[in-house]
């Protein structure tokens, strides 16, 4: 089986989480440089605002980036003309089924990497001919599913023939060590990320990250089928509380998507909400993208040289 970085012609197997509006040009370019691979979030974005944030990449970088796609969106087809157009090079999923586009994509010369919530899901995608899966596991931030990350990696790296990178978690290089123990080919980060200098959001997003407690995030919405993670707050115990009063999944994504967006731009993390995972009980520095990155590498290999050992 060929390497991750080999795959996707990148330096480091440490991919960037697609986090909506925190995954623009400056973060993805920046990681890109740095010798990992950027994703570049497309969340209800238009084709219009992908070309656009694809040029502005490559105005910082000439090293391989992705796109996230958003397979469930309105705008799906959209995005995906302005990345065949664009040639792009590698396309992330997510967020619906992948299997009808992989052929297209592949047609077009673009290598597919979906992310996965099953072992079941990554065979079939697999067979369809993607070229590697990410599977997430309910540490992670935001949306997340029911299976935390080293069951959920066991699974789906004994269920395929092609690379696995793992997310949910994962902050530093022990995790990227962990994930080489377990098999997996490389390691997807997000929370860490969002507390990198050049991530294009609120100084006071980022202080939340960094002042962050293991136990001070939470799941809601489970019950409407929209399981979402967050940090604690009054604001979000609100959110809850009208899901509990009936509030409809449609109508909590529009006040989570809100509500996000009122911290991440705002800096109000007091009536906005904060989207990040349990591993921010570790991230305790803002710290440039390249500098997160290089410290990945350099701890994985201390930890891993240990290991030989034993």
């Amino acid at each position: 089986m060929k390497s991750i970085c080999d795959v996707v012609g990148v330096k480091y197997p440490i991919f960037q989480g697609s986090m909506a509006a925190v995954a623009e040009a400056p973060l993805v370019g920046a990681v890109s440089e740095a010798g990992g691979l950027g994703i570049l979030a497309t969340a209800g974005r238009d084709g219009k605002w992908v070309r656009d944030q694809i040029h502005q990449i490559r105005q910082i970088t000439s090293k391989p980036f992705a796109v996230n796609v958003m397979l469930l969106s309105h705008r799906t087809e959209e995005v995906l003309k302005v990345v065949v157009e664009e040639n792009v090079k590698i396309v992330t999923t997510g967020a619906g089924n992948p299997v009808p586009f992989i052929g297209l994509l592949k047609e077009a010369g673009i290598m597919v990497i979906p992310v996965v919530a099953n072992a079941h899901q990554a065979q079939k995608v697999e067979d369809a001919g993607a070229d590697a899966v990410v599977c997430e596991g309910t540490e992670a931030g935001g949306h997340v599913g029911e299976v935390t990350t080293l069951p959920l990696a066991r699974a789906v790296i004994q269920a395929v023939n092609i690379p696995v990178v793992i997310a949910g978690g994962i902050c530093d290089g022990r995790g990227l060590a962990a994930a080489f123990a377990l098999g997996a080919q490389g390691v997807q980060m997000g929370t860490v990320f969002c507390a990198s200098q050049e991530a294009p959001i609120a100084q006071e997003y980022k202080e939340a990250i960094v002042n962050c407690q293991l136990t001070d995030t939470v799941v809601i919405g489970r019950e409407i089928g929209a399981p979402v993670r967050l940090i604690k707050s009054d604001a979000v115990k609100e959110l809850a509380d009208q899901i509990k009063g009936g509030l409809s999944r449609d109508e909590f994504e529009k006040l989570n998507l809100g509500a996000l967006v009122k911290a991440l731009t705002k800096g109000d993390t007091e009536e906005g909400i904060v989207t990040i995972g349990q591993v921010a009980g570790n991230v305790t520095a803002i710290r440039p993208v390249k500098e997160i990155i290089e410290s990945v590498v350099t701890e994985a290999k201390e930890v891993l040289n240990n290991l030989s050992a034993f």
